[in-house]
């Protein structure tokens, strides 16, 4: 027999993103609790509102089925003495539950051993939930949780009511932790504009429609399809685009329970603002959605709205439908004091220069020990000027990037971005532009800020991009020479976040940078820098260095690569001169592998090289030996398996030693059935011959492979 179980927490209004997180939590431990304890059902759904979380589990059975197991006791020999169960036996039976002529004898590999069959009838589902609820509750997480009264109970906010039916029976919980205590019964809430009285649920099944006739749309899935639809309908009502990021979206089918979306109008006057200002203010302070003009070009130095967003915006509001006018205005009101200030952060910074700015900067502490902000631009400059000599770019690229550096923290001390962080690098590309700096420069300003995090734009300009790397290597040698590491989930300068930005800025352009000897010279500055410090050299370079290997190998599994591809040509196995020397190497390489193995050529050619590097490894050839003059003596060939293998070694020589990677890939699969041919072909020779220097042209003709073959990967790392 089955039936449905419904599970409803009521509490105050949650915070979105943990009502979001409860739910996922909730069908993870539901999940499993349900299947320890023997309870099938027909599925598990969670939805929430502000006001509740809730669980409802369709066609749950009402009582366990009986359990029966077969448990295996001592060896005969011990259970029995002259024929009769002995200690042994009895024993057994009673730790079971059964009588000692219950007991049978079978058959095991070890030989005859006695079973007993134990039969546990089965619980009724209520009371394994009585005591699996409180558990559930329990073991939520999230941030910020709270006690209220002067119980002991935490939660994300105040539990008001429990709701626990199986079907229409009431399941008795009680949260003694509450304060006041909280029991189950089968009363919920309404809509708090609906009259916020108790409500009786009759059962299980008319919780959903008992909840809507009380301005609760309960199931968050229908919610937000309801929500999007009709921010779609009011947008193309307008001819705009809705400008609602996922999260934004997210968190607004969060914040309401009866959702009903509803248009208000911006000022004339504020559409002279930047666009990223009104979009700021409205996504991320009051959870407005702005409308973009369609088919408008993105440009993020555009110093005015008018042209690109619609002077509506939209609203989820969870009002009732008859005050949703005065809902609007009051809304209106709120956006247009936001934007009224914004006006005035605007009109203030405009009355100073961004080299004023700059120099303000020295007010402004960088980090304890680091200097100010001035001092950290400085720092930046220093950087972008080595980078600009590596990368070897243009002289018209290098002036916008020098500028660009010299200027790109200025706008941390404008009113606007004290007021908006978000708007840091943006408002400084505008404010630069504005007052006469070229488009390039104040590009380069708002793009080296990217990339803020996994998945965001890099930047699009080379001098963007050389100033967002000097950017992030000011910040690994600073924090670094402070002496702080990131260190499990501790990061609170995202380290590792700016090694991954360098790492994708080298990797777009298409720069080759050789960080080791890069990094050597800086951290030699940084030494005379900052002598209070006591940096010992070697140490923070290996630091660094070993910082950078990491994200080399988590980007790249993040970026969907194979892990056996990525140790091959990332492991620990590889130095950092190969591997830094030259970030841009490993990507060829490992696109290479990957293209390969999706062809189907690389199984062959892995197990040839993993072969012959087995077997070389019994030689003492050194793995940076690329050429056979020297190592390998043709005229101690004894089969043509051995010239074939010449032949094909003498002509991947020159591509191994100026990795062309291609070219080598291509030879060494055209290659494979020759170098199979030397194993186990009809012309195959016996790599250990007894006669040492036959065995020791063998071996140095199998480590040449091998040695070539590791220039393109460590091919013993690659899984088949």
């Amino acid at each position: 027999m089955t039936s449905t179980f419904l599970l409803e927490i009521g509490t105050e209004e949650l915070p979105a993103d943990f009502a979001r997180l409860a739910l996922q939590q909730l069908v993870q431990r539901v999940t499993r609790d349900l299947g320890e304890c023997r309870l099938s059902h027909q599925g598990i759904s969670v939805s929430g509102t502000p006001r509740r979380l809730a669980v409802r589990v369709a066609d749950l059975q009402v009582r366990q089925d009986d359990l029966t197991e077969d448990r295996k006791g001592p060896p005969v020999a011990q259970a029995f003495v002259e024929g009769e169960p002995g200690a042994a036996a009895i024993g057994f039976a009673r730790r079971c539950g059964v009588e000692p002529s219950e007991l049978e004898v079978r058959e095991t590999p070890k030989g005859p051993c006695v079973f007993a069959t134990v039969r546990t009838p089965g619980q009724p589902s209520c009371d394994l939930l009585q005591s699996l609820i409180p558990a559930w509750i329990d073991a939520l997480q999230g941030r910020r949780f709270m006690r209220w009264g002067t119980g002991n109970q935490r939660f994300s906010r105040p539990i008001r009511w429990l709701v626990a039916l199986l079907g229409a029976d009431l399941i008795p919980v009680e949260l003694e932790g509450a304060d006041p205590r909280v029991c189950s019964d089968r009363f919920s809430r309404g809509h708090r504009l609906h009259g916020d009285a108790p409500v009786e649920i009759s059962d299980a099944e008319s919780y959903a429609d008992t909840l809507a006739a009380l301005g609760v749309l309960v199931d968050r899935d229908a919610r937000a399809e309801l929500i999007q639809s009709a921010i779609d309908s009011a947008a193309e009502a307008v001819g705009g685009v809705p400008n609602c990021p996922a999260t934004l979206f997210e968190e607004l089918v969060d914040l309401v329970e009866d959702p009903r979306v509803l248009r208000g109008s911006i000022a004339d006057r504020f559409l002279d603002l930047p666009p990223e200002v009104i979009s700021t203010v409205m996504q991320a302070h009051q959870r407005y959605i702005p409308l973009d003009v369609p088919d408008v070009e993105s440009d993020p130095l555009r110093l005015q709205a008018k042209s690109v967003l619609r002077p509506e915006f939209l609203l989820v509001s969870n009002g009732r439908a008859q005050a949703s006018e005065q809902i609007v205005r009051g809304n209106e009101r709120v956006l247009g004091a936001r934007l009224a200030d914004a006006e005035f952060f605007l009109a203030v910074d405009r009355r100073d220069s961004s080299v004023n700015r700059r120099e303000s900067l020295h007010r402004v502490t960088f980090a304890e020990g680091l200097g100010s902000l001035r001092q950290r631009c400085e720092r930046i400059e220093r950087l972008a000027e080595r980078l600009l000599q590596a990368l070897e770019l243009p002289e018209e690229i290098a002036g916008h990037a020098s500028r660009a550096a010299h200027l790109c923290k200025h706008d941390l001390v404008s009113q606007m971005v004290g007021e908006f962080p978000e708007l840091q690098g943006l408002m400084g590309g505008k404010y630069l532009l504005e007052e006469g700096e070229p488009r390039e420069v104040a590009l380069a300003v708002v793009e080296h800020y990217l990339p803020r995090g996994a998945g965001d734009a890099l930047p699009g300009s080379d001098a963007g991009a050389v100033v967002a790397l000097a950017e992030r290597l000011e910040l690994l040698l600073s924090i670094f020479a402070k002496g702080e590491r990131p260190s499990g989930s501790s990061d609170p300068y995202a380290l590792r976040r700016a090694g991954n930005g360098i790492l994708l800025i080298l990797w777009d352009r298409g720069w080759r940078l050789d960080l080791p000897t890069f990094l050597k010279a800086a951290v030699a500055d940084w030494v005379m820098l900052f002598p209070h410090f006591a940096i010992e050299p070697g140490q923070l370079l290996a630091d660094l260095l070993q910082l950078l290997r990491q994200r080399i190998v988590s980007q790249l599994e993040e970026d969907g690569y194979e892990p056996d591809l990525v140790q091959a040509v990332a492991g620990e196995g590889v130095t950092d001169a190969r591997l830094l020397g030259d970030p841009m190497d490993v990507q060829e390489r490992i696109q290479l592998l990957r293209a390969l193995r999706q062809q189907g050529g690389l199984a062959a050619v892995q197990a040839v090289v993993q072969r012959a590097a087995r077997l070389a490894e019994k030689g003492n050839l050194p793995e940076d030996t690329l050429a056979l003059p020297g190592v390998v003596d043709p005229d101690r060939f004894e089969s043509v398996s051995e010239q074939g293998m010449f032949a094909v070694l003498k002509q991947l020589e020159p591509l191994a030693a100026e990795r062309r990677y291609q070219a080598l890939s291509d030879g060494l699969v055209k290659a494979t059935p020759v170098l199979e041919a030397f194993f186990d072909g009809e012309d195959s020779v016996m790599v250990m011959a007894e006669d040492e220097d036959l065995r020791r042209n063998r071996l140095n003709l199998l480590g040449v492979l091998r040695n070539q073959a590791s220039v393109l990967a460590r091919f013993e790392l690659i899984q088949s």
